[in-house]
């Protein structure tokens, strides 16, 4: 397509790039030479695979500070947010180097059955093909990483769709990779919007598996027009966590608001919803209000910076008019609620929220968090379940008892215990419950989701 799309710096609002505005011609097109591929990276022997992949790793560790301004400038993201985005992907592609060497089936003891005797045998693991993924803007760096490394490791190729507002890093992303030795066509990246490029790739019958990473308005409908492949989904969350009586309340309360304001809350697993006891509602609300009060808004460049700005005006417009609905149904705002520019948003704990409330129950998306008081665990357990989602979730306690309780009852992908739920480690299998998603990231849980089984059976001849 002869059109363009302006990559705009939410904070400025300048053009900081273009790029082509892609469709279904262009992927249909990023397809053909990723299936001219197929056979080469089907072929690839893993240690080489796994060169690719290290040296894939290396070079984003060389441009770090590179790929973290240019991300910076894209998103809105914090200068020191974006640095941690470059060095976990890194991270991610050499962790997949070491799993490519690892991509194994096991022998299979046929004879345990009467019918197989003098039969041998064994699986294997074979790339599905080509996997389409697409990415969001809010962890572009990272979240392609999660996508690309494991299916390149398990010797698929690849088609990527990045978010438009943030392609800038994943062509860059693309073209070290093609450095590090990656064979023409096996990573494909259009550009173009989602109602168009994304549409095209979800819907193309020559990917084997899609990925997709976004909301959950988009991601329910997926599978329904995806045809027969297969797909993992990577959707929003409305992240609880508890505050029981017997918590370290000085721990909880740094965590929370590490966790509820980086990326201006704009993590499918930022805290959203924090449960606390009422018996300690008033000292961790204290210690909340006083650790929020020190967060520095301003540039995202700004080393200084702890909270950048919502990746447009319209997020901006959604957020102020949830918490001025929220405000007049009955909450309060105990610090912050207001705009403080064109896509900027006070960092904001809205108190005497009640859980029917529609800002309790959707996803937030922004630096807002919610204050519910509780007076049983299984009262704060029910309340953790009362949403359409299950992603993360988290408890603060001292009593073991309460902490399996939780991890039991609550239906979410994971539990964290004495940790936000915004923690994730990007080697655990990580997704969601309910509308949060179908499917695992995490490079060799992803990479079992990107391959197929094979099974191989010999009857010996005696």
């Amino acid at each position: 397509m002869s059109e363009a799309i302006e990559v705009i710096n939410p904070y400025t609002g300048t053009c900081v790039g273009k790029v082509p505005r892609g469709g279904a011609a262009e992927v249909d097109a990023a397809v053909r030479r990723a299936k001219e591929a197929m056979q080469a990276m089907r072929n690839m022997p893993l240690h080489r695979r796994a060169a690719i992949l290290k040296k894939t790793s290396q070079l984003l560790q060389e441009r770090a500070e590179a790929f973290a301004q240019l991300i910076t400038q894209e998103s809105g993201k914090t200068i020191r947010e974006t640095r941690a985005e470059v060095a976990r992907a890194a991270a991610i592609f050499e962790y997949a180097a070491e799993e490519a060497r690892r991509l194994h089936g096991e022998t299979l003891p046929f004879d345990a059955f009467p019918n197989g005797e003098n039969h041998i045998g064994f699986y294997l693991r074979e790339p599905v093909g080509i996997v389409g993924a697409i990415t969001p803007w809010n962890v572009p760096l990272a979240l392609a990483a999660h996508k690309i490394a494991p299916a390149l490791a398990s010797g698929n190729c690849v088609v990527l769709k990045p978010a438009e507002q943030t392609p800038l890093n994943a062509l860059r992303l693309a073209q070290a990779l093609r450095e590090a030795g990656l064979p023409e066509g096996a990573l494909e990246v259009v550009t173009g919007y989602g109602e168009e490029a994304g549409d095209a790739l979800v819907t193309h019958p020559d990917v084997g598996f899609l990925s997709f990473t976004g909301s959950r308005e988009v991601g329910i409908g997926l599978p329904a027009r995806a045809g027969y492949k297969r797909v993992a989904l990577e959707l929003g969350g409305n992240s609880p966590i508890i505050v029981t009586q017997s918590a370290d309340i000085e721990r909880a309360a740094e965590a929370i608001v590490r966790g509820g304001y980086a990326v201006a809350g704009q993590l499918c697993i930022s805290v959203q919803r924090i449960l606390v006891h009422r018996t300690v509602r008033e000292v961790l609300l204290e210690k909340l209000i006083a650790r929020i009060r020190q967060l520095r808004l301003g540039d995202p460049l700004d080393e200084a910076t702890d909270v950048g700005v919502l990746i447009s005006k319209e997020a901006c417009d959604r957020v102020e008019k949830a918490v001025q609905e929220a405000v007049q149904a009955g909450a309060k705002a105990a610090i912050g609620g207001k705009r403080i520019g064109p896509a900027a948003f006070e960092p904001t704990l809205l108190t005497d929220v009640r859980q029917d409330m529609p800002i309790a129950i959707n996803e937030a998306f922004a630096p807002l968090t919610l204050l519910i008081e509780f007076d049983t665990l299984d009262e704060a357990i029910a309340m953790a379940n009362a949403t359409p989602y299950g992603l993360n979730a988290g408890i603060y306690t001292r009593d073991i008892e309460e902490a399996l309780s939780a991890a039991n009852a609550i239906v979410a992908g994971s539990v964290m215990i004495n940790e936000v739920p915004t923690f994730r480690s990007d080697l655990m299998p990580y997704g969601g419950r309910k509308q949060s998603g179908l499917g695992r990231e995490g490079v060799r849980f992803a990479m079992e989701e990107m391959t197929e089984t094979k099974v191989v059976c010999i009857q010996r001849l005696i």
